[in-house]
């Protein structure tokens, strides 16, 4: 027989409970239900560039409880994959995935954001972003354009090329058609390379009818599956141009602001998961995909000591002209010239080279 005063304790107990989870439900039920639609710069299908951003709306919906909805569209289907950035801009698009490096008609900054040459690898990039000021410079630049992004993926570093013939001296580099992407495009255009940004799903045409003569895009995995062997069987490391590859989720200002902190800090920290996704899953995948390249019939070759002088040169000859036309991409430049220089001390000693 239970006494009235372990009753009473019961049944206030029980009234407690329920009123605390009524104000959870109720908050829960008043959260805003976000149902966005999301333009892609790649297709779903792309291996890491386009599969990461398929599984960051799946993360999403599941770490929200299916509160936050996003629907990926491929590209083309919303907007053309070039114009994302602009239709993120002016609100016609919810929100994207993409590269930074894609948008630089509009600041060369952007591509500094996206791929630095000769620049830093993966845990030191994202040292630098989140540590070293550069998310500070990242968010300045896109908040001038009713942008918020938020770094959401990873790639390990890019191969160098692919090319039909073997390029034995850099003369063989002079008068070539190339696709090249970023920064490093304009490196190779001081070596006589004639460059232009192709759309990946696009390349492949490209070099088959002879529009472009040589092409960069990518890792191994990702190369092999859009089959540039099949054209192209030199294929050239290491990618100088893009040791590291951050990718973004651009949202609709005015969209961001609206999310609640539970939203927002359930975009951060899917897109950081995403990140982990990105590295992990570049760094498995690579090996596999060279050995089957190599079955069918690609050489690999290493850009020998003139080579890698002769990018590196251009490429600082590229950053100080860049950094004298754009302030942005100046204060990035110099933020980053700082920060590793700062690190090397510890890169230097702390890793084996």
């Amino acid at each position: 027989m239970y006494s009235k005063l372990f009753v009473r304790s019961i049944f206030a107990a029980t009234l407690a409970t329920t009123f605390v989870l009524g104000s959870f439900t109720s908050a829960d039920s008043q959260e805003k239900r976000i149902r966005w639609q999301l333009a892609s710069g790649y297709p779903s299908s792309m291996i890491q560039l386009g599969t990461l951003g398929v599984a960051l709306t799946k993360k999403l919906h599941r770490v929200s409880g299916g509160n936050i909805d996003i629907k990926f569209n491929e590209p083309g289907a919303v907007v053309p994959a070039l114009q994302i950035f602009d239709a993120v801009s002016k609100g016609t698009v919810d929100v994207a995935w993409s590269s930074t490096g894609l948008y630089t008609g509009k600041d060369i900054a952007f591509a500094f954001f996206s791929a630095v040459p000769f620049g830093p690898e993966t845990g030191e990039f994202l040292a630098w972003m989140y540590y070293g000021g550069g998310l500070d410079l990242w968010n300045e630049l896109h908040h001038k354009y009713d942008v918020h992004a938020l770094p959401c993926g990873v790639t390990p570093p890019e191969a160098s090329g692919w090319f039909r013939k073997e390029i034995k001296t850099l003369d063989d580099l002079k008068g070539l058609k190339m696709r090249f992407f970023g920064l490093g495009a304009r490196a190779m255009e001081k070596l006589g390379v004639s460059t232009q940004l192709i759309p990946g799903g696009e390349i492949m045409p490209a070099l088959q009818f002879g529009t472009i003569d040589a092409t960069e895009f990518a890792m191994p995995a990702v190369d092999l599956a859009l089959g540039f062997h099949q054209v192209a069987k030199h294929y050239y490391f290491p990618g100088w141009h893009q040791p590291a590859t951050l990718y973004a989720l651009f949202i609709h200002k005015k969209n961001w602001d609206g999310l609640s902190d539970t939203q927002k800090a359930q975009f951060e920290m899917v897109c950081g998961d995403n990140i982990r996704e990105g590295i992990a899953e570049g760094e498995a995948l690579q090996f596999k995909a060279m050995e089957e390249l190599k079955a069918k019939g690609v050489t690999f070759h290493q850009w020998g000591p003139e080579f890698i002088a002769a990018f590196r040169k251009a490429w600082e000859e590229v950053a100080e002209e860049e950094a004298a036309k754009s302030p942005m991409f100046k204060k990035a430049l110099q933020s980053s010239r700082d920060f590793r220089t700062k690190y090397k001390v510890w890169y230097e000693l702390g890793y084996m080279k």
